[in-house]
């Protein structure tokens, strides 16, 4: 069985390879397509760069970029609003043309929590789950293309009584990481066998490695047995946007 594809949408350049990295590289290694859309940041920045070296390392092809700007850095996409002023109706057209154009099987993204609760993360949640509806639906934002509608969508998730590792990691820089009752929590991979290949498409963020507080940087300061108990295991939570296909598992075989 032909694993299916997945197409990736995060906020910022790097959320792709921490939260969904290993799921990203077990995909493309077993012959699927695979891609990423990234909500904020220029595609002529050094961000769009580093962004471009992490897909080449998973195997997700070229960036794939909204293009507007940061909550918190609004110089990252000179000219364009922060994404989480720009009109819905605009974001979401946009998102549903990259939908359209991959015509993915499965979309991860942020949960409604956005994990640390960063205003980008919590906005990207709510526009590609209103995307994954919208993509379906032929009489909506016709000039995007033909409809299609994924299968599922899966948001990355924290259960409770697994994040202690990164809960405490991320506690030490002043952070709060959110998470969801267990059985929230639909979908468990092991990413431990492309491991390797996660951090090494996370180091290529390099701004991101050397940036005091950033996840990357706080990853890169401990030993590589408690990165693995952080970065080894990817979890989802299913939601299906619109033709059910109930019983199957596209995550996990």
């Amino acid at each position: 069985m032909t694993a299916p594809s997945i197409l990736a949408i995060y906020a910022h350049p790097d959320d792709e390879s921490l939260v969904a990295g290993g799921v990203l590289a077990r995909h493309a290694a077993a012959g699927a397509r695979t891609a990423v859309v990234t909500a904020t940041w220029s595609p002529h920045s050094h961000r769009a760069a580093e962004l471009a070296d992490a897909l080449g390392v998973l195997g997700a092809g070229e960036p794939r970029m909204l293009g507007y700007a940061d909550f918190r850095i609004p110089d990252s996409a000179p000219g364009q609003p922060r994404f989480c002023d720009a009109p819905l109706e605009e974001s979401v057209g946009r998102t549903v043309s990259h939908i359209r154009a991959f015509r993915p099987d499965v979309i991860v993204t942020h949960d409604a929590y956005g994990s640390s609760g960063h205003p980008d993360h919590r906005h990207t949640h709510r526009v590609t789950l209103l995307a994954a509806q919208a993509a379906g639906l032929d009489g909506l934002y016709p000039e995007a293309g033909p409809a299609w509608q994924p299968r599922a969508l899966y948001f990355s998730a924290h259960p409770r009584r697994a994040s202690g590792a990164l809960a405490d990691l991320l506690s030490g820089a002043g952070k709060l990481l959110h998470t969801v009752p267990d059985d929230r929590v639909t979908a468990r991979v092991d990413v431990r066998p492309w491991l390797d290949r996660k951090w090494a498409a996370i180091r290529a963020h390099r701004s991101e490695t050397v940036r005091g507080r950033s996840l990357p940087a706080l990853l890169s300061g401990i030993p590589p047995r408690e990165r693995e108990a952080v970065l080894g295991t990817e979890w989802f939570t299913r939601h299906d946007p619109g033709s059910v296909h109930r019983g199957l598992r596209e995550l996990v075989p």
